[in-house]
């Protein structure tokens, strides 16, 4: 099933959402990475705006400072989000996030977090920055500039997708299933001939 979601949003939304549907998002996504997030959690520091109902989008993008301080998106590419996993139930529980967005999925432990707070993970295809970068229409805030590319960065999309529902708020991910899948067709047909 696809979905057209405008973040920010309310749980009640994203536990609509079972994995294999597919989502295009418009409105808002947050951008964060791994030092963001250690200065959030490792090192106390409170965000310099609220994460509630956000879709955050795992990145450290490649912009350009204009002359008014803006910032003009160059490539806004999505990194691998299984070493940030630790973060997970901070993120939903504590910030009211509801969307992960990143590519290769979050590691097993975090699907209890999203079940349990009401969350999901969005897989973004490798390698799509081009046309990640075409859907994101402004920068419209960026925090942290200290930490630069890695800040907190408020972006302004649309039509920001397709993206795939790889883990959802009822305890399902794809990526867990085509392991599990995997596992038996070695058993029912490698390590059978053997």
């Amino acid at each position: 099933m696809h979905h057209e979601i405008t973040f920010p949003t309310h749980e009640a939304t994203v536990r609509a959402l079972h994995a294999g549907d597919t989502v295009t998002i418009q409105g808002e996504i947050v951008g964060i990475r791994d030092a963001t997030q250690i200065r959030i959690f490792d090192q106390g520091q409170e965000p310099p705006f609220p994460l509630g109902g956000a879709a955050l989008l795992h990145t450290a993008p490649n912009v350009r400072k204009l002359a008014d301080g803006s910032y003009e998106p160059m490539c806004i590419g999505t990194t691998t989000s299984a070493r940030m996993s630790r973060f997970t139930e901070g993120l939903i529980r504590d910030h009211g996030a509801r969307a992960i967005m990143g590519k290769g999925g979050l590691l097993p432990e975090a699907l209890e977090p999203l079940k349990a707070h009401g969350g999901v993970y969005l897989a973004i295809v490798g390698g799509a920055a081009a046309l990640e970068t075409t859907q994101i229409e402004a920068i419209e805030q960026v925090e942290w500039e200290d930490l630069m590319p890695e800040c907190l960065w408020r972006f302004r999309v649309r039509d920001f997708g397709p993206l795939i529902v790889g883990m959802d708020s009822h305890g399902e991910s794809l990526y867990e299933n085509v392991q599990v899948e995997a596992r038996k067709r070695l058993d029912e047909s490698i390590y059978a001939r053997l």
